[in-house]
């Protein structure tokens, strides 16, 4: 069996270890950001104790913990502006090239998962990847094509 392969058992292992030190990475990360924020909430209450006093100082504290987490969910949950993307509806004269380019600009993170998504999906259906790859070739030439020209008819194999 190939498993037994000792440099298989080594990748293996070692993978193990990177997905184990990040995961502790991450807990201990978010374990400083809580324990700080703990202490600044606390140092903040300290500070205004004698200026208003303990009571007030913690309600101060509170309300400016609230604050930020309504900040916080208020900028979680909007929506985009859309100031940027009226000027290219309106012109509507953008090819399909070109608002796919300033999609995957604007969002690269959803494009590279979608890309991977794609990818992987492919590699299991032979054809979807004739599929992709025709299509992309169509829109390939018809980009690199001058726009008065119209398009080639399509080749009819069976007339051959």
């Amino acid at each position: 069996m190939m498993l037994d392969s000792p440099k298989i058992q080594s990748a293996v292992r070692k993978t193990v270890a990177a997905i184990l030190g990040f995961m502790l990475a991450l807990v201990l990360l978010t374990a400083l950001l809580i324990t700080g924020f703990y202490f600044l909430v606390n140092a903040a209450t300290l500070a205004l104790t004698p200026i208003i006093g303990e009571p007030s100082a913690m309600a101060v504290a509170g309300f400016g913990c609230l604050l930020v987490l309504a900040l916080f969910f208020h900028l979680l949950v909007r929506t985009p502006s859309k100031s940027g993307s009226s000027k290219t509806s309106s012109a509507g004269s953008g090819s399909l090239i070109e608002s796919l380019r300033k999609l995957i600009q604007q969002n690269p993170l959803e494009a590279a998962l979608a890309a991977f998504a794609l990818g992987v999906a492919e590699q299991n259906d032979p054809r979807l990847k004739s599929l992709l790859l025709q299509g992309g070739m169509t829109l390939m030439k018809e980009n690199a094509r001058p726009p008065d020209t119209p398009p080639p008819e399509p080749k009819d194999d069976s007339a051959e």
